[in-house]
């Protein structure tokens, strides 16, 4: 019985570590999508902000100024998620542009609608849970603050 205890408990440790690998990857994976975003919209600023004058619908803010956040957005929370430096802050930031883009472009198709739920899933995951050991956030609340709080 001894054995199967602690064959559990080594099995379960592993599968911590694992764990906070799968958080870091799917961190990347999102930061992948919204990073290479961000920088389209900047490489090629007088397009994105056409874009968002003629095409995207965003309510109640000049095109400048949303294609500005909406690069800022992307470009400022997919480093910060990727670090997991104010993670949640940042997945909230991500997760609320995700909804923005879906709702200021009717023509969506279905299957960007399908890509934009699951990085919202995704990115609602690190909101609500945090960004897993392999963050900063992670290192600082570990550090600082008190232990028993510092799951992840």
């Amino acid at each position: 019985m001894k054995k199967l205890v602690r064959w559990i408990g080594i099995g379960t440790k592993g599968l911590d570590y694992l764990g906070a690998l799968f958080d870091l990857l799917i961190r990347w994976y999102l930061v992948k999508v919204f990073w290479q975003s961000g920088i389209l919209k900047v490489s090629s600023w007088d397009a994105t902000v056409a874009l968002f004058t003629n095409v995207y619908h965003v309510l109640f803010i000049p095109p400048e100024l949303a294609a500005a956040l909406g690069a800022s957005v992307e470009l400022g929370g997919s480093a910060l998620l990727l670090l997991g430096l104010g993670g949640r802050f940042a997945a909230a930031a991500l997760f609320g542009l995700n909804i923005v883009s879906v709702i200021s472009y009717p023509e969506i198709s279905d299957l960007g609608l399908k890509d934009h739920f699951y990085w919202g899933i995704l990115l609602l995951f690190f909101v609500l849970h945090g960004t897993g050991k392999l963050s900063i956030d992670y290192w600082i609340r570990r550090r600082f603050m008190d232990t028993r709080h510092a799951e992840a």
